[in-house]
């Protein structure tokens, strides 16, 4: 329900503020708001040639070609004059993100086709490590531990290791093969819910847990920094590791709070604490390491372990083969069993997609998230917060909306003020250090068909703020001299 309202006021809203713009004259036309495409020149007015000063109807009555762009610096910087049939169209500024119709599009080619893809191919694994056997092997070892933080999951539950798998993917930088984990860890989840059109505790906490980002090689924010020439890509890898595990923590704390989890438990504990203890001691390591090693070093260990973890399930399943004969079946006929099923669900979680991602086309067409950006920037200029932060902060604030969005606030933050400068590197832990909120709501839910998400939307933005906080506070210890 809360995830309902908010669509619509997003959706609502930004429609509103477009309309009264066309009307006040902001707009001269909305067309791009439909049919235009992210970084094209939005038209701002057309004008026939003799309403313009003599000097510029000289400058374009002189050019070669029928239709041509100028930019007239003496008149606005950010303009481009186009003349073609008489008439002189200008164009100011570049779209912000796709019309509502390519994102439409683009919601079908350019994600769910990929994701259906990986799904395809990570739900086939999937069915292997059932039937082999490994699923329910690694929810035997982990269950003690996981029964503290889902006391609601039978022991030795499927879903266990489903979860553990995710985990594991979105600590290892492996998005492609999370998501398909994490769908399938919603989907054995749902047949422990009772009420199948409202989120259960488990899911909530899982959840909860997959938005805080939990990171140890930001692979993709480190090949940013590199293309952008930052001296050391690998310098906001601490960062980002401290301020998602913060996160993760928060998370854990807040949901447990609310659904009276025992936070005294020896086996919480001492999980909580082994988790740490490989953190810290993983750190040390890579502390130790010059900078060609530590981008050798981050740039193979996330895919030496998915090739691993592609490997040994393979590798499983053949040495218990027996096990694949018994059901009557074969690890390759398996493997496409289960990939059909991740078909099924790239199918399913289509129309949630699509719907989030037009809102949010609508949302940053309009303005109007501009225009918050701005006004929140001037609030925390007012608290004599630094003006790099505040640079940094659209990053932030699309982050929960948009991951392409907020990825490029973040390339033209270091692309305007340097990679190295403390803007660009709080935008990378930005990026680095909280998850797609919206979307990861709408992907997860909407593959199980959840209508009442409770309390996961207001804690997932919660720890997103909290994730925002931190990283202003260690990027200004780690950056700021």
């Amino acid at each position: 329900m809360v995830l309902s309202r908010f669509w619509l006021v997003i959706f609502i809203s930004s429609i509103l503020f477009i309309i009264v713009g066309l009307f006040t004259s902001q707009y001269y036309s909305i067309d791009y708001v439909l049919n235009g495409k992210k970084d094209e020149p939005i038209l701002i007015a057309e004008k026939f040639i003799n309403e313009f000063p003599k000097p510029l109807q000289d400058s374009i009555l002189k050019a070669e070609e029928k239709t041509f762009k100028v930019n007239i610096d003496t008149l606005n910087a950010d303009t481009t004059y186009v003349f073609k049939n008489k008439t002189v169209k200008m164009y100011s500024g570049v779209q912000k993100s796709d019309g509502l119709l390519p994102t439409c599009k683009a919601s079908l080619f350019d994600i769910i086709l990929p994701l259906m893809a990986y799904l395809a191919f990570f739900c086939g694994l999937m069915e292997l490590l059932i039937i082999s056997g490994a699923s329910e092997k690694l929810a035997k070892k982990l269950s003690p531990f996981f029964a503290q933080i889902f006391p609601s999951i039978p022991k030795n539950h499927e879903s266990v290791s489903y979860m553990t798998l995710n985990f594991a993917a979105n600590f290892l930088g492996l998005d492609s093969a999370a998501t398909p984990f994490g769908l399938k860890a919603m989907e054995s989840l749902q047949t422990l819910n009772p009420d199948k059109d409202r989120a259960s505790d488990a899911q909530i906490m899982f959840m909860c847990l997959h938005a805080a980002g939990l990171t140890l090689i930001p692979t993709s924010i480190i090949g940013y920094r590199a293309a952008a020439n930052a001296a050391n890509p690998a310098d906001v890898m601490l960062p980002c590791i401290i301020t998602s595990f913060i996160g993760t923590i928060a998370a854990l704390l807040l949901v447990g709070i609310r659904q009276r989890i025992n936070f005294k438990s020896a086996t919480l504990l001492i999980g909580l604490m082994s988790v740490i203890a490989a953190i810290v001691g993983l750190l040390f390591y890579i502390n130790g390491l010059n900078l060609i090693e530590k981008n050798f070093f981050t740039s193979n260990l996330s895919a030496i372990l998915l090739i691993a973890i592609i490997g040994l399930t393979l590798t499983y399943a053949f040495i218990k083969e027996k096990k694949f004969v018994e059901q009557k079946t074969t690890i390759f006929d398996a493997f496409v069993s289960g990939a059909k099923n991740g078909l099924t669900t790239g199918v399913t979680i289509f129309p949630y997609v699509l719907g989030m991602l037009a809102a949010i086309s609508f949302f940053r067409n309009s303005g109007l998230f501009e225009m918050m950006s701005e006004g929140i920037s001037v609030v925390f200029l007012n608290f004599n917060v630094s003006k790099e932060i505040t640079d940094s902060l659209p990053v932030a604030m699309l982050r929960p909306f948009s991951s392409s969005g907020s990825r490029g606030f973040m390339i033209d933050a270091m692309n305007n003020f340097g990679p190295d400068s403390l803007t660009g590197r709080l935008s990378s832990i930005f990026q680095c250090s909280a998850e797609t909120t919206f979307y990861v709501i709408a992907v997860y839910f909407g593959s199980i068909n959840v209508k009442n998400t409770r309390y996961t939307l207001a804690t997932m933005l919660l720890v997103d703020l909290i994730c925002v906080i931190t990283a202003i506070a260690v990027a200004s210890w780690f950056f700021v001299k």
